[in-house]
Parts: C-alpha cells; sequence; structure tokens
C-alpha cells in the first residue's frame, strides 16, 4: 500500500464554525469521503438538533458514521473507533481520502491513537456519585481534575461521573496524541474569532428553530425516547426537552438559554482542541487547499 493511501485528513473546530462544509469541499477538491465524528450525530432522526449534514449538502460526497443507531440505544467511542477504523479501511481500498470531521475531540483521538487505558466501572463508587447533582459532581471534579473540567459538559452526569471514577482510580489523561499515530495525519482546524462564531451559533440556531427543531424533539419523546434520555443529549434536545416539559416556561428564554450553552460549549471545545499542537488553524478555505496539497505533494 502506497504512502498516500495512509494518509488521513482531519478536519476539528467547534460548533457552527463551518467544518462541515470545508470538509465536503476538500473532498470534492481531493477525491475524499468523510467520517463524520460527532457523539450525537451517530443517532438516527436527530438531525435539526446536531446540525445533520443533509444529502443536498454533502454534493455527492460519501459520509460515514452518520444515522448508525436509535437514540435509545448507547453509542460510546469504542464502537466509534471499531466503526471509524472499517470506514477508513473501506475508503482507502477505494483509493480514495479519508476526511475525519466533527467536534467530538475524544472520539477524534481514539480513533487516531487508540483508546487510552481506562479501568472497569466501579459501580459501588457510581451508585454513590449517583446521589449527587451535577453541581456538586462539577465541583468535586473541578478540585480533583481541573483540566477535564475545562472541557466536560458540567450539566452531563454520566460523563460527571465517568470522569471522577478515572480521576479517583489514578487514571487522569486526556492527552492520547502522546501515543504514536495509527496513520499519515493532517489536522486543519477551522478557525473563528468569538464574535463572529458567537453570530454563527446564533443565526443557525434560529435557522434551526424555523425549521422544526422543537418538533423533532417531541417526535423523538413520541417515538420513545424519554425524557431524561433527551435531557442527558445536552445541549438543543437538553433545553427543549425542559421547554416541552415545562421546567422552562417562556419559549424566548429557552433559546436564549440554549444559545449560552452553545456559546459555552463552543469555548469547551476550542480549549480541547487548543492543547494539540498539531492542528493548523485557518481562516478561509484557500489556506486549507494550500495545506493539503502540500501535505498530498501534488
Amino acid at each position: 500500500m502506497s504512502r498516500l493511501l495512509e494518509k488521513v485528513l482531519v478536519i476539528v473546530g467547534p460548533t457552527s464554525s463551518g467544518k462541515t462544509s470545508l470538509s465536503i469541499e476538500l473532498a470534492r477538491k481531493f477525491t475524499g469521503e468523510v467520517i463524520s465524528a460527532d457523539s450525537r450525530q451517530v443517532y438516527k432522526g436527530m438531525d435539526l438538533g446536531t446540525g445533520k449534514v443533509t444529502k443536498k449538502e454533502m454534493q455527492g460526497i460519501k459520509h460515514y458514521l452518520l444515522d448508525v443507531v436509535s437514540p435509545i440505544s448507547q453509542f460510546n467511542a469504542g464502537k466509534f473507533v471499531r466503526m471509524g477504523e472499517k470506514a477508513i479501511k473501506e475508503i482507502i481500498k477505494k483509493r480514495k481520502l479519508p476526511i475525519i470531521c466533527g467536534g467530538t475531540g475524544f472520539w477524534i483521538d481514539a480513533l487516531l491513537y487508540g483508546l487510552p487505558k481506562t479501568v472497569t466501572a466501579d459501580w459501588k463508587l457510581r451508585k454513590k456519585l449517583d446521589k449527587l447533582s451535577a453541581a456538586e459532581l462539577f465541583n468535586k471534579l473541578k478540585k480533583l481534575w481541573p483540566e477535564r473540567a475545562k472541557v466536560i459538559d458540567p450539566n452531563n452526569k454520566r460523563r460527571l461521573i465517568r470522569a471522577l471514577e478515572l480521576a479517583l482510580n489514578g487514571k487522569k489523561t486526556i492527552m492520547p496524541h502522546i501515543r504514536a499515530a495509527k496513520y499519515d495525519i493532517l489536522k486543519i482546524g477551522v478557525l473563528r474569532d468569538k464574535a463572529e462564531l458567537n453570530k454563527r451559533i446564533h443565526d443557525r440556531l434560529i435557522s434551526r428553530f424555523k425549521q422544526g427543531m422543537i418538533q423533532e424533539v417531541a417526535n423523538l419523546h413520541k417515538k420513545g425516547v424519554s425524557w431524561k434520555r433527551l435531557d442527558d443529549f445536552g445541549l438543543e434536545y437538553r433545553f427543549i426537552s425542559r421547554y416541552l416539559t415545562g421546567a422552562i416556561k417562556d419559549q424566548k428564554e429557552m433559546i436564549q438559554l440554549l444559545e449560552i450553552a452553545s456559546n459555552q460549549y463552543a469555548k469547551r471545545q476550542n480549549t480541547w482542541f487548543k492543547r494539540d499542537k498539531e492542528i493548523i488553524w485557518v481562516n478561509n478555505p484557500a489556506k486549507a487547499n494550500s495545506l493539503v496539497k502540500k501535505w498530498l505533494k501534488i
């Protein structure tokens, strides 16, 4: 197998930054196919809420790891790695360029470098931690593992409990790329200044509400996805669920809270990616195009 076929291009960035459109542009230019690395876009029926790329937007470029499981089921980094590795092999076999695109940094790192060594589930500890509120868990994590606290959803009890479980068992690591990479990788990050990114987040949220995002969440619940499960998905699904159940009374307030949470999420994503010095940040497609051409030696 030639060195070219072992190359993997990675496009990262915070929510609403434009990484999806860039990945499609580069796939068209360099004969590639896209592997989505988004922890919520793997679920069927979660389209508007996740900003999932549409068939029209794909422009004929094949995408992998979208709509692979029911939102009632659980999907984790281990499953993503197995399916992602299979997709990379399939793309390479077709003599095309695999392009990993997404904002779920841990999943991307796991696919590129392998899953970090971890600990088995400590159910006694989990049961004890589950009695605490998300705020209490987050405060405990900030003291025990401040680096992880900067990049975790402070309202997601499941992830907070798992992080505390790792911290308390001496397995604190979010730097998997200290291990050898499995591919010849070029990492490109989509750079936006804070004001521009916040505006893009706002505009995209308003657009998705107009397209029927509230109805999407209501439909998911009708199909058997519990309110708790929807809340666990965070962001759009959390705040719309709370609005539909009456926990948030006013729609305008719900949208404002969601926008604040989305901006905070983008900040956590940037914190995660900025620690990786291999990422080359670009603010226009022409720069990305130049980097890929040089990397591919064409």
